[in-house]
């Protein structure tokens, strides 16, 4: 496969995560307020590690949730700051 294969992958899988990501924070915050049975942190977590930090971040924004737990409120910046990190390194290869 050409390089622009792989990156044409990897934006649709970047573009999905983010916004199933985004949308499961709505639903966590949708049933906090319900008091029905929560994500667990670790999944919120691991899907902005997997890519959806971006997701995330709009999540928590939008939604207004998790803004005040530190995990959230500097975890997901700073696994943003190192995934574009990463992009830069790997692109400019």
């Amino acid at each position: 496969m050409h390089d622009h294969g792989y990156l044409h992958i990897a934006l649709i899988y970047l573009a999905v995560i983010n916004v199933v990501t985004f949308f499961v924070y709505g639903i966590d915050k949708w049933k906090a307020k319900k008091s029905k049975w929560r994500i667990r942190e670790t999944a919120l977590v691991g899907l902005a590690v997997l890519g959806g930090s971006i997701g995330a971040w709009l999540g928590m924004k939008v939604w207004h949730h998790k803004t005040q737990h530190k995990k959230f409120k500097y975890g997901v910046p700073a696994i943003i700051i190192i995934q574009l990190a990463l992009i830069v390194y790997f692109v400019s290869r």
